[in-house]
């Protein structure tokens, strides 16, 4: 039963993120830290995420732009291990707390579309990969910055997707480098392809069949919901015996 949810935790985060750009963490994220633990959930996220990104720009990879990412990684690389390393120390109901927490923020301003100027220009990119590349390591969240980032900077959707992909693919590779992969059977990593696969084939069957807007607040509000769950099992954990 566990390896069945596993593999279809996998395939709704890898199918909402073929199906609309953006979601496989925030889907994703919550459900494998509780069926995995919050180091292994948060490692076999980033591995997902990654492989999602590097598949993705196949595609895409002549719309990226270069110079106004390099802010973004070089701030990630920097934070990266400060985020591993937090999430290490950190004790399991704590982490349980902070990742739904941060979940939740995550969402609230994402559906707010929060406008600032002073998440524009180089000085937001910075602070965007540097918030990013922390939460990506320590909770497997590093794009709600980033999209942040996007819409105050004014990119199109068409901009933002190959960038995004891009962002993923880099600051992954740093999350698992720096935390190494996670202790799974071969038959959960068995479980786990499965569901990237076929979450890669009903993404796509299902992306010109949804709307885009519907599509996006269909995934926060199950990352809400993951979320919001993620955090009361923590605060559950504090509670004295």
């Amino acid at each position: 039963m566990g390896v069945l949810l596993l593999g279809g935790v996998v395939l709704l985060g890898a199918s909402v993120q073929w199906m609309t750009g953006m979601g496989f963490a925030l889907v994703a994220v919550p459900a494998l830290v509780l069926l995995l633990g919050p180091h292994d959930g948060v490692v076999l996220a980033n591995c997902g995420a990654g492989v999602i990104c590097l598949a993705g720009l196949s595609e895409g990879w002549r719309q990226v732009r270069l110079r106004a990412m390099v802010p973004l990684i070089v701030a990630a690389a920097c934070t990266v291990p400060l985020g591993g390393w937090f999430a290490r120390r950190l004790p399991e109901p704590v982490l349980l707390v902070t990742m739904g927490a941060l979940v939740t923020a995550a969402v609230l301003l994402l559906l707010r579309g929060l406008r600032l100027r002073s998440l524009g220009g180089v000085t937001g990119a910075v602070g965007a990969g540097a918030v990013g590349g922390f939460m990506n390591a320590s909770a497997g969240l590093g794009g709600p910055p980033v999209s942040l980032y996007a819409v105050n900077a004014g990119w199109t959707i068409r901009e933002f997707v190959p960038n995004a992909l891009f962002y993923g693919a880099i600051v992954n590779v740093f999350s698992v480098a720096a935390s190494g992969l996670p202790g799974l059977s071969p038959r959960r990593w068995g479980a786990v392809a499965i569901g990237l696969v076929a979450g890669a084939l009903v993404g796509r069957t299902l992306a010109g069949r949804v709307s885009e807007p519907r599509a996006r607040l269909l995934v926060l509000m199950l990352a809400l919901v993951g979320g919001a769950t993620t955090l009361l099992k923590g605060v559950w954990g504090l509670l004295p015996a």
